[in-house]
């Protein structure tokens, strides 16, 4: 059960195939993996009777010699804000504790008809809207490579499965860095795709979406696979009318590849990180590839960041919970009252820096292939930091924690580029530290096929 449980999603998928493991032991190897690392409070619903009835399912159609998908067989688990048929979504908060949706979410639709095994729901923050891995509901999620520091958020719980070896693959929602950032403190991989590509349609306004369901894993061949399975067209998604609109991949190598590194994006950076993505940038600069430093001060578009996210707060929640503050985290009333108070004329002003910013990332990508930086500003935090707080990065204070710990994730948000985190080395103390790659629009496939040359290039130990 344990090398099942640690195995990649390719090789279970192959050995499903081949009918060396079968279905129901690659889930109920998953199932005992989540009851044995329980402590680390990974999920809020374990489907331990619908993934079970689901896999002899699955076995049945190996044994008849049916076509098979992708994930044909392979466990999964989905973040707590995705809908799952018949399985509870309680939003990670109190107020829908027993709510049971009765359709899936496009991507977790998707996942199934490739053949996964949906095995339960992860942990998030409330409606995904804080950098804490906990909730009013289920408690605190904890970091498998140390519970002392955070295991980031808000796909917390999805981070820690799939780190943990509970399911090699979970489905995380991404509003300004929720897969990458948990990636990163948990030392997996998580993907943000181009804006429309695996359609996201829980937000009500679409057309100003900035949030999106993306494939997370412990390999980048695992990520890919998920991904493929996962993305195309929705005609209910505005961002995801075209068929097709992915870029071929065009088969270069990191040799000639014109890297633009962003080092510090205008926050502070702490030593070790600094001196870990650096090292990262010169290696593939041993490898052929161009660097040239392009360092864009993401951190001052935090304001905008927090204005389109306390405003869509602000209109999503605000009514589910008037009369019951006592029912939900105080953060999220305290970030709900921010929106309220925003004028239209403050959000049209964030959305035209919005465009700006957009404008300011095609600029660089007619320069450069890709656009190359740390994930986070430091190694995953200790646990206690207020997120409506200002914290400290290397000793010193450095400001509110969006643009002073991940000024590079949400930029990526609001301008619907791909990127990716790929754990990349350790600070002294043995904590991950990420690198992120970031892609021009619909070049996903490209984006996914030079992270894997990237890790290749990676030093080995």
């Amino acid at each position: 059960m344990t090398d099942i449980a640690d195995m990649t999603a390719i090789e279970l998928a192959g050995r499903i195939r081949a009918r060396d493991i079968s279905p129901v032991e690659a889930t109920k190897a998953a199932l005992h993996r989540i009851e044995d690392r329980s402590r680390l409070n990974a999920f809020i619903t374990v489907a331990t009777e619908e993934a079970l009835t689901e896999a002899r399912a699955a076995e049945d159609a190996v044994m008849r010699g049916d076509d098979l998908g992708l994930l044909h067989g392979v466990p999964y688990s989905v973040k707590d804000l995705l809908a799952t048929a018949g399985v509870r979504t309680t939003m990670g908060s109190r107020l829908f504790e027993t709510n049971v949706p009765s359709g899936d979410a496009v991507s977790v639709a998707r996942a199934r008809t490739a053949g996964g095994i949906m095995i339960g729901k992860t942990t998030t923050p409330e409606f995904g809207h804080a950098q804490t891995a906990s909730s009013p509901l289920f408690g605190l999620t904890l970091n498998p490579v140390d519970p002392d520091v955070t295991a980031g958020a808000s796909s917390s719980g999805s981070a820690v499965a799939v780190a943990a070896g509970m399911g090699p693959l979970s489905i995380g929602t991404d509003g300004g860095g929720s897969v990458r950032i948990p990636a990163a403190c948990c030392g997996i991989v998580g993907m943000k795709p181009t804006l429309g590509v695996i359609p996201h349609l829980a937000l009500p306004d679409l057309f100003g979406a900035n949030s999106y369901a993306g494939p997370m894993a412990r390999t980048v061949a695992d990520t890919a696979l998920f991904f493929e399975a996962l993305q195309g067209a929705d005609s209910r998604d505005p961002w995801g009318q075209a068929a097709g609109q992915l870029h071929p991949d065009d088969g270069a190598g990191l040799a000639g590849l014109r890297i633009g590194w962003i080092p510090t994006a205008g926050a502070r950076v702490e030593p070790e990180t600094a001196a870990v993505t650096l090292a990262a940038v010169r290696r593939l600069e041993a490898e052929g590839a161009i660097v040239e430093e392009a360092d864009i001060d993401f951190k001052s578009f935090e304001p905008v960041f927090l204005t389109l996210l306390r405003a869509g707060l602000a209109a999503r929640t605000a009514a589910a919970f008037a009369g019951r503050e006592d029912m939900v985290a105080a953060s999220l009333v305290e970030t709900v009252r921010f929106g309220q108070r925003l004028s239209a004329v403050e959000l049209s002003e964030a959305q035209a820096q919005r465009t700006r910013l957009f404008q300011i990332m095609q600029a660089h990508f007619a320069r450069f292939d890709l656009l190359v930086s740390p994930v986070l500003t430091a190694p995953p935090l200790p646990l206690g930091y207020d997120p409506m707080g200002e914290i400290e990065i290397g000793g010193a204070p450095a400001g509110t924690i969006r643009g002073a710990w991940y000024p590079f994730t949400y930029p990526q948000n609001l301008t619907g580029h791909p990127a990716i985190s790929l754990p990349w080395g350790e600070s002294s103390s043995g904590l991950p530290i990420a690198l992120q790659l970031c892609a021009p629009w619909y070049q996903d496939r490209k984006l996914l096929r030079l992270a894997e040359l990237v890790m290749q290039a990676r030093p080995a130990g």
